[in-house]
């Protein structure tokens, strides 16, 4: 006997993995450090993006897509670097999770297609209004809360696995007075993030972007890296990352990258563009924190400033007296503190660029369809930002840890940052929503699997027998 079927550990993406549970039979307890996590988590600060190739929602767009089309998308970001079988299961399984996501949990879904993110070959990165993961928590939160197959217990921090006879486990908890108890669980769920709250651990693995700041949940402290290799779990891809090129240096929340992709540019503190910014705003972090400084300046015009105000994250940014204006380059340039000449040859650079034979062209650093940049004028400062990790415990198409030898741990899952993701070897491979992909997705695939009827052993033959 056991005292739950599932333990969750992680109030973020593992609420997917409860749900699915639940929603198939299985008793669930979920367990969090933070008694916060409904905005204290990855999940609640990201964008709330996910891939959903071949999603209902795309056909009602007229958007042709394909699983297969999106782990085309993945191995031409990664440079064919990614886990194909994590990125195989995460691919087909994306249209059905989304829409599980509506149809079961309420999630008002929608797809944005007036710009396609980096590496996307399509619109395929499903959000909800207003585009921020504290919406999206939110509605798994209050779907786990009226659940009466799930308890939540909160503040928890799950500590120790041990394993069982029969293959299942006894979880340790600690509450925040430092006493342990011990619940039994056919299964348990990793899905506490990666590593990026331990600057220890981020400068061993990733010290290209360890000077840079951190943006992500502070309990993310490498739980499941621990907890794995007490039990001969295998890791993979620890180098991996999401970054990202615009956290607005005053107010502290993430400046939407859709600013780019509709025709903004970004310019260090000498006033000067140092590459395509559309190739993403993960590897681009580490580009930024690499120039002069360490910071720069998103630039855009007022057109784009109001592609962008139905995004939560810009307009906490405006609210926070964030962003910069001025009537002219020149003028843009001394609010900014930058060289004149410098951002007016820029902007005049792009001019040319857009207003050349047949219209948008490719500029000097390889950016196509590029815009012109008319006055008046806008800029957000912006810093580099480590998001999460994205390497972790190898796992499964189902989701299972994996051990040294590549045999599944018994009753142990893992999702999200837990679990090594999909995007390869350090920033480049990342791409928009495949964090969230990886949480929910590897949730909802893990609770699949452990419902699934145990096949009944075949009866012995009698001695003898042929």
């Amino acid at each position: 006997m056991t005292d739950v079927d599932l333990l969750v550990a992680g109030a973020g993406g593992g609420l997917a993995g409860a749900l699915r549970a639940a929603q198939q039979g299985l008793d669930v307890l979920v367990v969090d450090t933070d008694p916060n996590f409904r905005r204290g988590n990855n999940t609640s600060m990201s964008t709330a993006m996910v891939p959903g190739p071949g999603s209902r929602f795309q056909r009602a767009a007229g958007i042709t897509d394909s699983p297969q089309r999106f782990l085309d998308d993945v191995a031409r970001k990664t440079g064919g670097t990614a886990d194909v079988r994590i990125a195989s299961a995460l691919a087909h399984v994306g249209a059905e999770l989304v829409e599980w996501l509506a149809d079961h949990v309420g999630v008002p879904v929608e797809l944005p297609t007036d710009f396609a993110y980096p590496g996307h070959s399509v619109p395929r990165v499903h959000s909800l209004p207003g585009r921020h993961g504290a919406a999206l928590l939110r509605h798994l939160a209050d779907a786990a809360e009226d659940a009466d197959r799930v308890d939540l217990l909160v503040p928890a921090r799950l500590v120790e696995v041990r394993p069982r006879p029969g293959g299942t486990v006894c979880a340790v908890v600690a509450n925040p007075d430092g006493q342990h108890e011990e619940i039994t669980a056919r299964a348990v769920l990793l899905a506490t993030n990666g590593y990026g709250a331990d600057p220890g651990l981020v400068g061993t693995h990733l010290p290209e972007i360890a000077g840079a700041t951190y943006h992500g949940g502070e309990h993310s402290r490498g739980d499941a890296l621990r907890i794995g290799a007490g039990l001969g779990a295998a890791t993979g891809y620890l180098d991996a990352y999401q970054g990202h090129a615009a956290l607005s240096a005053a107010a502290r929340t993430l400046v939407t990258w859709a600013a780019v992709m509709h025709g903004a540019v970004v310019v260090d503190t000498g006033g000067r563009r140092f590459g395509d910014e559309t190739r993403g705003y993960s590897e681009f972090a580490a580009e930024l924190a690499a120039r002069p400084g360490g910071r720069g300046w998103m630039v855009l015009d007022e057109r784009i400033d109001g592609l962008c105000r139905s995004f939560r994250d810009y307009q906490d940014v405006l609210d926070a007296g964030a962003v910069r204006t001025a009537d002219s380059a020149a003028g843009l340039a001394r609010v900014l503190g930058v060289p004149a000449a410098a951002l007016e040859a820029e902007l005049d650079a792009l001019a040319r660029v857009a207003g050349g034979a047949g219209g948008a062209g490719v500029d000097v650093h390889g950016r196509s369809g590029v815009v012109a940049l008319r006055a008046p004028l806008r800029a957000v400062e912006i810093v580099p930002a480590l998001f999460h990790t994205q390497g972790g415990l190898l796992v499964d198409e189902h989701a299972r840890v994996l051990d040294t030898a590549g045999a599944p741990v018994p009753g142990l899952y893992a999702a999200g940052g837990a679990a090594a993701g999909i995007s390869g070897h350090g920033a480049a491979g990342y791409l928009a929503g495949n964090g969230l992909l990886a949480a929910l997705g590897l949730s909802y695939l893990a609770a699949g699997h452990l419902a699934r009827p145990v096949p009944a052993a075949r009866p012995h033959a009698p001695e003898g027998a042929r």
